[in-house]
Formats: structure tokens, sequence, C-alpha cells
């Protein structure tokens, strides 16, 4: 009987299409669900502790049930999203304390992990904020899923804004185009990652005129790396008890200005 209908094949690949796009859309939803509920489940919203006690944050901390289990138990890549970075701190509260650096601007927040930065530029009236980052997770068994962008969603949520724009691929070396000021909290970790930073950098300024703003506790990278010539400091910040105990002892965080390479 089944011999007897011969669909098109015009008309199988019209169905396949039509099921996977069904089932991609629900398992994401599904997926998405679970990862806010283990975001949830395993970390604990803060505010007080940091340089912004103005923004919560969902983070984790000693009194979350991951913190001193044996790390290969942790079911997936490591939750930079869930840690408030003194770098980003730093350039978090300097645009609380300066709301005229982002006020009416278009803002890409690059790297930018729990979200922090760009909640900053969003409360201090940005006309438009991107939040970019690039955290690999994965939904076990089914779909990559970007628990950055997901994390900063439920950050933007606790501090009662909209849900934000996120953009997960990388953007480093991309044609840069439609924004007025580029937000990096923590980027300078790594020599080569630092050394791209500065080319890209430096082309986004000399061809579009984009402000570029760092924030950094200092680390060796940092400092050491050519980029730190073309940097005027605008502020530093004492970093409070708690945050210098988690992060070796670094006991201070700056912002730092890009002036391009000319």
């Amino acid at each position: 009987m089944l011999g007897l209908f011969r669909p098109h094949k015009y008309d199988v690949s019209r169905l396949v299409k039509t099921f996977l796009s069904a089932f991609i859309q629900t398992s994401s939803s599904q997926s998405d669900e679970y990862v806010r509920k283990f975001i949830s489940e395993n970390t604990e919203i803060c505010g007080g502790q940091s340089l912004t006690p103005e923004i919560r944050l969902r983070l984790f901390t000693p009194s979350c049930r991951f913190w001193r289990e044996r790390p290969e138990l942790w079911p997936f890549d490591d939750p930079y999203w869930a840690i408030y970075w003194p770098g980003g701190q730093a350039l978090s509260r300097y645009l609380l304390d300066n709301p005229g650096r982002c006020r009416g601007m278009r803002v890409l927040d690059l790297g930018s992990g729990c979200g922090a930065s760009a909640i900053a530029a969003k409360l201090c009236g940005a006309a438009h904020v991107v939040a970019n980052d690039t955290d690999p997770g994965i939904y076990p068994g089914l779909f990559w899923m970007n628990f950055a962008a997901i994390a900063i969603c439920m950050n933007y949520e606790l501090n009662g804004l909209k849900s934000p724009v996120c953009v997960t691929d990388n953007m480093i070396g991309s044609e840069l185009k439609g924004f007025d000021l580029i937000l990096l909290g923590d980027m300078f970790y790594d020599e080569a990652l630092a050394t791209s930073l500065h080319g890209w950098l430096d082309r986004c300024i000399k061809i579009h005129g984009t402000e570029v703003l760092i924030g950094d506790p200092g680390r060796t990278q940092f400092q050491e790396h050519s980029i730190r010539r073309l940097l005027q400091q605008q502020a530093q910040f004492e970093l409070p008890e708690s945050v210098r105990e988690e992060n070796y002892g670094l006991t201070c965080s700056s912002v730092w200005s890009f002036c391009s390479d000319l």
C-alpha cells in the first residue's frame, strides 16, 4: 500500500525541513530553559560586594554548590560568565560615575561575560548596546548554547532592563560599523589576544572614529604589551577586600582610553 504513494522529491524535502525546524525550535526552547534553571541553581544573586552595588548579578560564589566540588564534576566549560572580573568592575563603576561617556551612544561590550558593563551603559542612557561573548557552552547531546548570552539576559532582567542584543560570533577583526564606543573589561589576559585586539582597535579608531575604554587590574600581559603606551588612564579604583581575595591579591583596577597609533 505504501508503494502506491510516491511523493515528489520537493514535497519530501519540504516536509523534512518543516519537521527539523519545529524540532530545533522546540529543543532550543527546552535547552534555553535548562540553562536558565542551571544558572539559577548554581549561582548567587550578588550586589553589595563589588565596585557597583547598584548592579545585581548572578555570580559564582563560595555559597554555590560547585565552588568546592572537583573541577571535573562541572558539566560545562569554565563559567567566565559567572565571575565579575576586576577590570569589568572598574569599567562599570567608571561609566556609572561618568554617564556622559556613553549617553546616547551606540555601545559594544566586547567579551561581555556577566554583562555588567553593558548593563551600566544601558543604565547610563546609551542609545543602543550590544553584548558580545563567544562562550562555547554546550547543552549535552543536542545544541551549542552560549551560556554567557543567557546569563547576560538573566542579569538584565535582574536590573529591570529589557532583554539585550547579544552577539555570539567572534567580532575581533571584523569590519565594525555603527558603534561609537567599544568597552573591554579584563580582555588583555593573553598576549596573542592582546596583539589581535591592538591591531583591530587601532583600525576601528582610524576608520570609524570609535572610542575605546578598557578596564584592567594591571595584569602582566596588559602592562608589558606594546598597546600600553597608547593608553591614557581615566580612573583608578581600590578593589573591595572580597574581590582582592578572589583575584590573588590584586588591589586596584583602572580604566584607560585607547588612542590610535597615528
